[in-house]
């Protein structure tokens, strides 16, 4: 065997594709890291219970990797990296998709503040959390982060406050994440997808009911028709595969330039151009979709 082709099949060997992905028992994330899985990416996917690696596992190549770790945790964090980083080579790419977050929706006035701070501390500082901890991993490979927003990021609607505040935080981190490790190439980018079919919308009317049997009566009085309205369409099926999103990942990760924005839905769209109205025009448009309350 020649030179030439020992050391073509020493890098092939030793140059991996890897990717880490947080919250990926369910929804986008589960789509995310089997379709790089199948694209041939070494996945490691961030799971916070046994069960959501090992139904992962069963579906998926023997690249995939489980690992266990809470965003929110920052020691559990830390031990995420060691692992991580010692498996990723010298010569591997490196690459950091964060996705891990939930919504619970609900009016300001009666909303705990409790779902407000544990929104934020999963959707937005488990994010910073997670990217602060891999930066020098992805500074080493050029690598890419992509954060998994929404719509919700630009377009705030009523009811939907605390989740939307996240993804709204969400956009600025990423946009300045971008100019400050653009020094390395590290490229940042964000998805901002409009409805997905995730089990989200469920677990969401899970923690609703039982948000509801804490309301005093005049919250059901004010906002009766509203709580109707939410319950509806958390139980409809509703929005784009979650495929679609990770299709839009796996381009990112792979584009020679990789786009710092991406929507994925027509409703997506259509809702950023409702943001481009006059307020006052803006604001009657989502108002006169919802029921009479008050």
């Amino acid at each position: 065997m020649n030179s030439e082709k020992l050391a073509y099949m020493t890098a092939e060997k030793t140059t991996m594709k890897t990717v880490l992905i947080t919250g990926t028992s369910s929804g986008i994330g589960k789509a995310c890291a089997l379709h790089l899985d199948k694209l041939g990416y070494r996945v490691f996917a961030g799971v916070r219970k046994p069960a959501g690696g090992e139904a992962l596992q069963k579906v998926a190549s023997a690249r995939l990797t489980p690992v266990m770790f809470d965003v929110t945790d920052e020691d559990s964090i830390a031990c995420a990296r060691e692992i991580i980083a010692g498996e990723v080579g010298i010569n591997d790419t490196f690459s950091l998709v964060n996705n891990a977050g939930f919504g619970l929706a609900g009016p300001i006035e009666f909303q705990p503040l409790e779902d407000f701070r544990q929104q934020m501390e999963v959707n937005f500082i488990g994010v910073v959390a997670v990217t602060q901890a891999f930066i020098p991993l992805l500074r080493q490979s050029h690598g890419r982060i992509v954060n998994i927003g929404s719509i919700s990021g630009i377009n705030a609607m009523p009811f939907q406050s605390a989740y939307c505040a996240t993804k709204f935080a969400l956009e600025a981190f990423t946009d300045a994440l971008r100019v400050e490790l653009r020094p390395w190439g590290v490229s940042v980018s964000i998805v901002q997808p409009g409805d997905i079919q995730t089990p989200a919308w469920k677990k969401g009317l899970t923690a609703a009911d039982k948000m509801l049997t804490t309301w005093p009566p005049e919250a059901f009085a004010l906002y009766g028709p509203i709580v109707e309205m939410m319950k509806k369409m958390a139980q409809s099926e509703r929005g784009l595969p979650a495929d679609e999103v990770a299709k839009v990942v796996a381009q990112l990760l792979s584009e020679s330039t990789p786009r710092t924005r991406v929507q994925v839905g027509t409703d997506a769209k259509l809702l950023t151009f409702i943001e481009s109205l006059p307020t006052p025009l803006r604001d009657w448009l989502i108002f006169r979709q919802l029921p009479k309350y008050g």
